[in-house]
């Protein structure tokens, strides 16, 4: 498949100096009006999804997801209470970071309202996914995210671009502060090496949020992540010695960031970007030109839990995780029909994408680094 940084998605004019939807086919533009929503380019590949029901709630099967990740947390606490005192603790930490990401998978899903048919029921496995287990805020995931799926790769408005210490354009650089710079000038590898810190991030944002009264059930959620703090503090520091406690939490939470980290990073970096007060894209356009695919198997499917099947969820939020694969089947079809780019590699390239595309729009920083 064509590579994201190929002439079809994105045009450079010297290092850093990113034009990626300079060759993009008049035919995926839209006026403002139209970039709002669904378009006439998207309504085919729609009726085709729902035509084999694959937007239909998948009850059972997310039954049987919250019923394996219940096991594997099970696991983890067995493990725990039975080594106690015991440096062999620090592998219970690596596999409740494990299984903490897993659950995140959860409460993104419910999210996005498709793990079941009501409001409700979404909301409950949310609340308990993100917040008990993990200390993160449901109601500011869902507001977070869902604008990023609005706009995702737009440099304006895409919060995920926002929050992140990389940068996808030198316009974000002036911005930074002096340590900002010195990550950006060495993004291609600092972005990495400082996901152990993403899980402590989210937490800290959850607080934050949760602070400044910024989502709608403030004190449910206060009420979830302070249970889990106690619960989780107590039970760490009851069986553990002081020094192996805090050496626990510190591995579980950064194998847990890096997993969060990792599973989001090939998602669109790379891909097409875009600025401007107006939208130019319509939905179809807007989702695939920016996603990026990584080759599915069934180990894939499981670690990512979905993820990686990045421009069918982007296309259709709300579709269950087993009606990716062939919802995948269905949109390589159609954009090929269309003459639409779609991207796809292996796991290992995927990160070498991330990882060229970070050192290539740095590159200007450090040019001017040199020359000071």
């Amino acid at each position: 498949m064509q590579s994201p940084h190929d002439d079809a998605l994105a045009k450079r004019s010297g290092a850093g100096a990113t034009k990626p939807l300079a060759a993009v086919p008049d035919a995926v533009r839209v006026s403002p009006a139209g970039a709002v929503g669904a378009s006439a380019s998207f309504a085919e590949l729609l009726q085709r999804v729902k035509a084999e029901g694959l937007l239909n709630p998948a009850r059972g099967y997310y039954v049987g997801k919250l019923a394996l990740n219940t096991a594997l947390l099970a696991v983890g606490f067995v493990a725990f209470f039975e080594l106690g005192d015991s440096w062999l603790q620090l592998l219970v930490a690596v596999w409740m970071g494990l299984c903490g990401a897993q659950s995140a998978f959860m409460w993104h899903d419910a999210g996005h309202k498709s793990m079941f048919g009501t409001h409700w029921t979404a909301s409950l496995m949310g609340y308990i996914h993100a917040n008990l287990v993990n200390g993160v805020s449901y109601g500011w995931w869902v507001n977070h995210h869902n604008r990023h799926h609005s706009h995702p790769n737009h440099l304006e408005k895409d919060p995920d671009i926002g929050r992140r210490t990389a940068i996808f354009d030198m316009k974000q650089y002036p911005s930074r502060s002096r340590r900002g710079r010195f990550i950006v000038r060495y993004q291609s590898v600092l972005f990495f090496v400082l996901l152990v810190l993403e899980s402590y991030k989210m937490q800290r944002t959850a607080v934050l949020t949760l602070a400044r009264n910024e989502v709608r059930r403030r004190w449910l959620e206060a009420a979830l992540i302070t249970v889990r703090a106690a619960v989780y503090l107590t039970l760490v520091f009851t069986v553990l010695p002081v020094a192996l406690g805090v050496a626990f939490i510190l591995v579980q939470q950064a194998v847990l960031g890096v997993y969060f980290g990792l599973i989001f990073a090939p998602n669109h970096k790379g891909m097409a970007v875009r600025d401007g007060e107006e939208e130019e894209l319509d939905w179809l356009a807007r989702q695939v030109l920016t996603s990026r695919n990584i080759r599915p198997s069934l180990l894939m499917d499981f670690l990512y839990g979905g993820l990686n099947y990045q421009v069918e969820h982007h296309l259709f939020p709300a579709m269950p995780q087993r009606s990716l694969r062939r919802a995948r089947e269905l949109t390589r079809e159609y954009c090929a029909e269309r003459g639409m780019p779609y991207h796809e590699v292996g796991f290992w390239a995927s990160y070498r994408e991330v990882a060229t595309f970070l050192h290539e729009v740095s590159a200007p920083a450090r040019q001017e680094r040199a020359a000071a």
